[in-house]
């Protein structure tokens, strides 16, 4: 395993656009024993309720949404480009179905019980704060509804208290 180190996150120089959206994160969860993780493309970070937060967005069908939903924790890894391949297969692969974090060749390490993936430049660990459906009717703008849900398969916001910024 890694050994990672807590960081500042006042130090923190990265562009949240970039992380989610280009270099993609995972998200890991762990409940009843069992870990979980799943690419994300969706997410940021901010402040709210006097606290340094990070959101995500999971879809209904997610294994990971079940795990996330018995827990009060969550992490979201960042990697070197050189992990694409594995990053594309923890999204495509059901971990309902087998260990896919094995299987992609990863391992899962622990911070204060909170699961996140070692082979990550950094990670943040974060305390689960709320749960919001994102429903149909929640949408003002109708075209999001035909251009991302046709399938009916909407996503739940998370909104964790970042705990920690973890570095390698």
């Amino acid at each position: 395993m890694h050994n990672f180190q807590p960081f500042d996150a006042t130090t923190l120089d990265i562009n949240p656009f970039r992380i989610f959206e280009k270099d993609w994160g995972v998200l890991t969860a762990m409940a009843g024993g069992k870990v979980n993780a799943m690419t994300v493309s969706w997410g940021g970070m901010g402040v709210i309720w006097g606290k340094k937060v990070a959101t995500i967005y999971v879809r209904e069908s997610r294994y990971t949404k079940e795990l996330i939903d018995k827990s009060d924790v969550f992490s979201i890894t960042f990697f070197d480009e050189k992990y694409r391949s594995m990053l594309k297969y923890l999204g495509a692969a059901s971990g309902r179905d087998e260990n896919k974090i094995k299987t992609a060749g990863m391992k899962v390490n622990l911070h204060k019980e909170i699961p996140f993936i070692d082979e990550g430049n950094f990670a943040i660990v974060c305390k689960k704060m709320a749960a919001v459906p994102m429903p149909k009717e929640t949408f003002t703008d109708a075209s999001i509804d035909e251009q991302f849900y046709a399938d009916g398969d909407y996503h739940t916001m998370y909104i964790g208290e970042i705990v920690e910024f973890l570095a390698r």
